[in-house]
Order: C-alpha cells, then structure tokens, then sequence
C-alpha cells in the first residue's frame, strides 16, 4: 500500500454532529460590527435616526443613492451592517432596534481647525467640504436622534496648553470638557452643544505613534456612548407625563380604599371603579414599559462605555464621563422611581381588588348559608305536609274501602245472608286501615329503594 500523501484536495470527513440552525449566525455575532480604521487626521460624520416605520428597503433605497452605488444588493444589508468603500472615504451603516446610524469617516478638512472670526461662516464651510452631499444626509429617512462631527488628529497629550489651542477653533473658543483616554494614549474632549447645522462637536487628540485601530474604537466607543446616552433619556419625557396620572391614579385609589374601611358604598360600585382605575393603570403599564425596560437597558450600556473609555482627568477640567454621569443620573433616577411606582400602584390595585373579592365572597357565602336554610326549613315544611297528607289519603282509601264494604254487606244482606252490613263494615275498619298503612310503606321503600 502507497503511503505517500495525496497531492489531490480531500473533503475531511464530519467529525461533528449536525449544526445548530442558528449556530454559525451566533457565532459571526462577535465579527458583525467590527471598528473601522480611521488614519489621522480625520473627520468622522456621524448621524442617528429613528427607524421606527422605515423599512430596510427604504434605507438601502437611500444607500443606493449615493455616487457609485447603484448596484448595491438588498442582501448586503440582511446583516444589519454594511461598509460601503469610495476613494477618499468610508461610509458605515448600522440598523438597531429602535435607530438606525451612519458614519461617514473622511480626510479632515483644511478649515476645520482654522481661526474664524464668524462661527457660521466656519460652519458653512465646513458643511460645504463634507464628501457626501448636504441634501443625501437631510434625506436620511427617519427622525434625527443624534449627530456629530468628530475631528481626530495628532498631538501631544502631555501639553495641555497645545490642545486647547487646537481646539479652541473647532468648539468656537468655547469651554470644553476633556479626558485623557486609557493611558494617557489620547485625549477627548467635547461641549455638548447644537450647533445651527444640528450637528454637536467632538475632537480626539493622539499621540504620533497612535495605531488606526485604537483611533477607530475610540471613535466608536465616543459615537455609540452619546447615542445611548440620548435614546437613554427617552425616557425622561415619557416619565414626566405619567407622574400627574399616578398622582391622580393614586388618590383614587386612596377614596376607594377609605370607602372600603368605611362601608358607606356598595361592593358593587367599589369594584367598578377598581376595575376602571387598574384598566387606566394597566394601559400605561403596556405602553410604556418597554421605554422604561429600553431607558435601563440603554443606561447600562452608557455606564460601560464611559468606563471602557477608561478615563483620566486633566486638572481644573471636568471628564466626559463624569459630565454625563452627572446630567444624566438624575434623570435615570426619575425613570427608575416612576417605572417603579407604576408597578407598585398596579399590585396595590391587586390588593385592594383582592381584599373586596374576599369581602364580596364571605357575603356571598353569608346569602348562600342564609338561603340554604330556608330551603332546609322548607323541606321540612314540605316533610310534614307530605306526612299529613299520607294520614290524610290513608284515612280517604280506608273510608272508601269501607264503603264498599258496606255495599257488599247491604247486598248479601238483600240476597237473603244472614249479615249486618253495619257491623260487618264496622268490624273490618282496623283491618282496612292496618292494611293501606302497610301497602303504603311497602311502596315508599320501594320507591327510595329505585332511587
């Protein structure tokens, strides 16, 4: 036998059992959205829709739009995520639950950090050197969530004084926060504000010596924690809302409880208005729980990026992280306490329905035991009407019994026998009466004998 190995390619043979339908899909999850690498200088133009009744035809429908992407397949936007390459820039688009983003990285503009005297002049010509069209961005379908111009750029992290001079143009010499990031790698600063062209600003500062793919997953972890941040405080307004209807709800619930202490209404009524107000409660329940369950969920994932940022103040400057934390807490806070009184007041509701089904159940059964009586004192009515009547319909039988007795007597009598019909019919009472009162009992034992 020739032991030599083959030159010719062989199919290995399945040393596994038969894949999990889902399985290569769950395990591809950890490559799906991979950090682009983004080469210094650079600007990164970033925009996050609501995607709520936009299809994913629509969006490729837009994405298609874009010079030199006509033939671009349905398919390649099945995995929620798609890198579209031109020559001097990048275009990422990403589909999530409840938005949708687009990051356009590309060389950063000569004017970008230039000195202004005229903030919408500099504004204007920043937009103007964009590399996608002005309109292409304002026709993104959906709502405007988040968007951000982000200018990375080489410098020297330990000269505090060069960095704010470099980004004294880019944030119009207003005060900024910063951070440096890992350590000391880079540096991120920001201000938090709208601009006129909607977009709010950030600058990145890395050493020299920075590789492209830490530059991109700070650009990414930066992008993705204002994103969460503001699809976190969703939920603030759907909170503020609600608080007059549980103050309201509450009180409500309040009266009907006192009436139920006090007795001065009918069960009847009292739960009327409980099912009326746990329907009002329950409706609220429903059509916000999940705000309250996306808000915690997205304010988690904030929490991790800030502390993936891993952040290290420069003195007499508030962190980034810390400036969210900060803004941001207390209005967690505030969604956190309502979602949590809504479901107090919901089990409260439970309660107090609890406790008047239990009241309204022991007056039932008090009108059942009280029923249950009278039927029990009518039968025994019924019992000893039923024995008169026997002694009654005894006493009927043996009378017409004797009666015809009589007759048979009388008739002897006339055909010349020697009988008293009289005395005959007088004689023979006991016997007719002991007779029928046993006939009788025979047939009622045979009657419950049947049943």
């Amino acid at each position: 036998m020739d032991a030599r190995p083959s030159s010719l390619p062989c199919a290995l043979p399945r040393a596994l059992p038969a894949d999990d339908a889902q399985r290569e899909l769950l395990h591809n999850e950890v490559h799906a959205r991979p950090p682009a690498r983004i080469r210094l200088p650079a600007l990164v133009v970033y925009v996050a829709v609501l995607n709520e009744g936009v299809s994913r035809e629509a969006e490729w429908a837009h994405l298609r739009a874009l010079p030199g992407q006509q033939d671009l397949p349905l398919q390649a936007l099945s995995g929620n995520f798609v890198r579209l390459r031109f020559a001097t820039h990048t275009l990422k688009w990403e589909r999530h639950t409840e938005f949708s983003r687009y990051a356009i990285v590309q060389a950063l503009p000569d004017e970008a950090l230039a000195d202004s005297h005229s903030d919408g002049l500099h504004e204007a010509a920043l937009m103007r050197s964009l590399a996608v069209d002005v309109a292409w961005l304002a026709g993104i379908p959906g709502k405007t969530v988040a968007a951000i111009m982000m200018a990375m750029v080489h410098g020297d992290v330990d000269d505090t004084a060069a960095m704010r001079a470099t980004a004294a143009p880019w944030f119009d010499g207003r005060d900024t926060l910063a951070s440096l990031l890992g350590i000391r790698r880079s540096c991120a600063m920001a201000d938090f504000r709208l601009r006129d062209s909607g977009f709010e600003r950030l600058l990145v500062i890395s050493p020299t010596n920075t590789s492209d793919q830490r530059v991109g997953r700070i650009s990414q972890r930066l992008l993705e924690l204002e994103t969460y941040r503001l699809m976190a405080l969703r939920g603030l307004p759907v909170a503020k809302t609600l608080a007059p209807m549980l103050g309201d709800a509450e009180a409500r619930l309040a009266e009907i409880t006192a009436r139920m202490e006090n007795k001065d209404a009918s069960d009847q009524e009292l739960l009327d208005k409980l099912i009326a107000l746990a329907a009002t409660v329950e409706r609220a329940t429903a059509t916000h729980l999940y705000r309250f369950t996306a808000t915690q969920a997205y304010y988690a994932l904030v929490e991790q990026r800030i502390e993936q940022l891993r952040e290290t103040p420069i003195p007499g400057t508030q962190t980034v992280g810390e400036f969210v934390l900060r803004r941001v807490s207390p209005a967690m806070a505030t969604v956190q306490a309502t979602a949590q009184r809504l479901s107090s007041l919901s089990q409260r509701i439970e309660r107090a329905s609890a406790l008047l089904r239990t009241r309204v159940d022991i007056a039932t059964e008090s009108q059942n035991q009280t029923l249950l009586e009278k039927l029990t004192r009518g039968q025994e009515l019924q019992l000893r009407l039923q024995t008169t009547v026997e002694g009654l319909s005894i006493a009927a039988i043996a009378y017409y019994v004797v009666s015809l007795i009589l007759y048979v007597g009388k008739a002897g009598k006339a055909a010349g026998l020697p009988v008293n019909p009289e005395l005959l019919a007088g004689a023979l009472i006991p016997l007719v009466l002991l007779g029928i009162w046993w006939g009788t009992r025979r047939l009622q034992k045979r009657l419950h004998a049947g049943h």
